[in-house]
Formats: C-alpha cells, sequence, structure tokens
C-alpha cells in the first residue's frame, strides 16, 4: 500500500466464520480502505453478500447503486433503505479454490455527513471466466465511524484463510 495508508487492524481465519468485526477505530484518518480477500463457504451460488455494518446500526440506512459484468453479460441495480452496506465476495462453488478481492473506501469516514463508499469486486469464476462489479453506497449518518460488522446477508460464512485489512489513509 501507498506511504498514506497505515493498517489499522488484520483479520485472517482459522476456521469458518459468520462475522468479522473492527472495533474501536481511531477518527485519526481522513478515510478508510477495508480490503477482503477471500470467499464465502457455500455450494450452490457463485457469490455471497457481505453486509457491512457501522457503529452496530442495522437500520434502514443504507443505500447503493451497482454494475456488474461478467464478460458475457452486464447489469445494474439500486437498494434503498437497507439494513447494511452490501458487497459481494465469490462463493466456494464446484469446488474453487480461488478467493476473491473485495475493497471498500469509506470516505471522510470521522466527519460529521452521511458516509459515502465506494466497493470495487474482482472474481475468478473458474471455467466461466470473470467477473467485475462496482458500486456506490451511502450510510445515511453523520456519526463517526467507530466499528465495522462485516455480516453473511446470504446465509453463508467466511471460509477458512479469508483474510480483511481495515487501512487508515492519511491526508487523502
Amino acid at each position: 500500500m501507498p506511504a498514506t495508508y497505515e493498517p489499522i487492524a488484520t483479520t485472517t481465519l482459522g476456521s469458518t466464520a459468520a462475522t468479522i468485526t473492527f472495533s474501536s477505530i481511531p477518527a485519526t484518518y481522513t478515510d478508510l480502505r477495508l480490503v477482503i480477500v477471500g470467499k464465502w463457504v457455500y455450494t450452490s451460488a457463485s457469490y455471497g453478500t457481505i453486509g457491512a455494518r457501522f457503529n452496530s446500526d442495522s437500520g434502514s440506512n443504507y443505500s447503493y447503486t451497482w454494475i456488474y459484468g461478467d464478460g458475457s453479460a452486464a447489469t445494474s441495480s439500486r437498494q434503498s433503505n437497507g439494513t447494511e452496506a452490501r458487497m459481494y465476495l465469490v462463493c466456494d462453488t464446484n469446488g474453487s479454490s480461488t478467493a476473491s478481492l473485495a475493497t471498500l473506501d469509506i470516505f471522510s469516514y470521522a466527519g460529521s455527513t452521511n458516509k459515502t463508499m465506494l466497493h470495487t469486486h474482482s472474481n475468478d469464476l473458474n471455467t466461466a471466466g470473470v467477473a467485475v462489479g462496482q458500486r456506490v453506497l451511502l450510510w445515511r449518518n453523520t456519526s463517526a465511524i467507530t466499528s465495522i460488522q462485516l455480516v453473511n446477508i446470504s446465509g453463508t460464512d467466511f471460509a477458512t484463510g479469508t483474510t480483511a485489512t481495515l487501512y487508515g489513509i492519511k491526508n487523502a
């Protein structure tokens, strides 16, 4: 990472887990970047949905607009009044051993405005090609973010070996 990035915390799962939590996030950075390298344990779908909840807020305060493409099709969608910031991660389908990359950039996380974010995911679909997507997200809350809980929305667990790192960005 560039010199302006400082790792705040890293979690590497030694076994499957339904949640990953970052707490006591200091307000000393301008922005945050969450990087997840891993996958879900789920054999009947290609993707699992990660929900990021800030400061334990599970109210209807999240929204997004999303674009996605896999080389043969493109799609878009949007959601208002969700109960988490939604992100994607590839699943362990058809015995895939390939992990995917998901990032979430959180802008002005300690400021007193609503929080805007950008999520990017990139997945190797084995013999089915690759898939990429981006999401613009909004958390309608003016509180500084002090904790992030990653939860499974797809009813699955993060796979063993999944790594999540939270970075603070200085002087962005």
